[in-house]
């Protein structure tokens, strides 16, 4: 059992950092007419058990992008410069897009592990009960 046991821990691990991914795909998506803005990235890590990597997954530290931000002329915002131009995020509504979906699959992906290695446990456990 110790290897559907660690088998459920990785897909839930993988679902876990998909998650957050989402999380912050969509604060990126909710904050594209932020003036100011910048896009959070987020990368994972594999996690380690007696320095050897376990199988299982964590989102690493958020990291803001440093794309420059788009440059919008609106002399009448009070955000603008003497030029009529202020900085406004650097966020891409397609790329985000793009990942949120990536995300979704990748969850849905970990998801069908889960469900698979606990059909099989189930499975062995009705074979052991005969």
């Amino acid at each position: 059992m110790t290897d559907f046991t660690s088998a459920l821990a990785v897909a839930a691990s993988g679902m876990k950092a998909q998650a957050g991914r989402l999380r912050h795909v969509s604060e990126n998506i909710a904050n594209a007419d932020t003036p100011g803005y910048h896009r959070k990235l987020t990368s994972f890590r594999a996690e380690m058990l007696g320095g050897q990597p376990d199988g299982e997954v964590s989102l690493g530290p958020v990291r803001l992008d440093q794309t420059a931000p788009q440059r919008i002329y609106d002399p009448s915002s009070p955000l603008a410069d003497p030029t009529g131009y202020y900085d406004g995020s650097n966020v891409d509504l397609l790329v985000e897009i793009a990942d949120a979906r990536e995300a979704q699959r990748s969850y849905e992906a970990n998801l069908k592990m889960f469900d698979q290695t606990r059909q099989m446990a189930q499975s062995l456990l009705d074979l052991l009960k005969r």
